[in-house]
């Protein structure tokens, strides 16, 4: 039953929000028919992307696909700090790439257990896989269709301040603020009567034109 008494989305998300909704439930739709066979790949993608581009970490992935990475198990730093789809931090990451790897039939049994509600996986996902965070675990688990977990990304603060949802862009977040913030945006969310997954594509595709993964 949709909530009563419901607040409407601001302009000008409002208008892009209609113009863009069939297109973001489809890509939605898209992230809960990812094959498992496609999960690991997933997982690798988010933890490339933190400062890095999306675009970047996206074409790194198609190489890795390619020279069969998850077979093979090849040290994968020459490809990740290639200047064509550089990734920062290249070092660190692709040591956590192999680790993922060598790791990940453990992880699919934790990925695919049964769990009270989906912030549970996510706290065990974090506590099983060295150097995710939050908002990794989300971004991997909203990828392969878990919802309702906030990916608290700058540019998703950035709209949830000029939405008044939280009153300042915090300089860091600890555990206890994300989940603050997650909660107040769920809130939000259901005010409006708009998943706070749809509404972080909306926010996405305002930044780049596009709605991304």
């Amino acid at each position: 039953m949709a909530p009563t008494n419901l607040l409407e989305l601001p302009e000008p998300w409002k208008t892009t929000y209609s113009e863009r909704r069939e297109a973001i439930r489809s890509r939605l739709n898209d992230y809960a028919s990812v094959p498992k066979d496609e999960h690991f790949y997933e997982l690798l993608y988010c933890i490339l992307t933190p400062q890095s581009s999306a675009r970047n970490a996206d074409a790194v992935i198609t190489k890795l696909k390619t020279e069969r990475f998850r077979e093979t198990g090849f040290d994968p730093t020459e490809i990740l700090r290639n200047p064509s789809h550089y990734i920062r931090f290249h070092n660190t990451k692709a040591k956590r790439l192999l680790i993922i790897r060598d790791t990940f039939a453990e992880l699919e049994q934790v990925l695919y257990a049964s769990y009270p509600n989906n912030g549970a996986l996510r706290t065990t996902l974090r506590e099983k896989i060295n150097g995710i965070g939050l908002k990794e675990a989300s971004h991997f688990l909203r990828n392969i269709g878990f919802r309702e977990l906030a990916i608290l990304d700058r540019h998703i603060l950035k709209h949830l301040l000029r939405l008044n949802i939280i009153s300042e862009i915090p300089k860091s977040l600890t555990d206890k603020l994300y989940f603050s913030i997650e909660e107040n945006w769920k809130t939000y969310a259901q005010s409006i009567n708009i998943s706070i997954d749809e509404l972080d594509l909306l926010f996405w595709s305002i930044e780049t034109g596009e709605i991304l993964k």
